[in-house]
């Protein structure tokens, strides 16, 4: 293997054009093998961490959208990031102790000469097991510039068995 071989780009035919395929790229076998691999790197990615989404069909993978969870002794917050939806794209649901994000990421255009794109589109689905009773009717949600966040307010309860233990030294 040579150096030139792992430059993206390789000239045509003695002109000075960049081309943005290789020749091998062209060859179907070759963009079938790339594209199966894509989809395994995007189906494993979220193994790593530690917040499953339970049940997720998603052209996303198991780890779209990308959440942060923070939780406090009244509240539980959560945040997702959702580039590129509105507000009507996304349905928030609460059911059975478990928050449910979904909805769906329409492409803006139908560009059949579209080359090469890493965007995702399709319908998602996130579970979040909250794992404490919280008060239903005073749940919030708000959504600005592709940021969803929740609100789900504690109940007394769940706030009262909070117990505090001492760290001893």
């Amino acid at each position: 293997m040579s150096v030139r071989d792992l430059i993206p780009w390789g000239r045509d035919n003695g002109n000075q054009v960049p081309s943005l395929f290789r020749d091998d790229d062209r060859d179907p076998f070759l963009s079938l093998h790339r594209e199966v691999n894509r989809l395994f790197d995007d189906a494993f990615r979220g193994f790593g961490s530690g917040l499953r989404s339970v049940g997720s069909g998603s052209a996303f993978g198991a780890g779209w959208p990308s959440v942060e969870i923070s939780d406090t002794d009244k509240e539980i917050k959560v945040t997702a990031e959702v580039p590129g939806l509105e507000e009507k794209d996304i349905e928030v649901l609460l059911n059975d102790g478990v928050l449910t994000l979904k909805g769906e990421k329409r492409s803006e255009s139908e560009d059949n000469n579209r080359q090469f794109s890493e965007r995702y589109y399709g319908r998602f689905e996130r579970r979040i097991p909250l794992g404490v009773e919280v008060k239903e009717d005073q749940v919030d949600a708000h959504f600005k510039n592709g940021v969803l966040t929740v609100s789900l307010p504690k109940s007394e309860k769940a706030q009262s068995q909070v117990k505090r233990i001492a760290i001893k030294s």
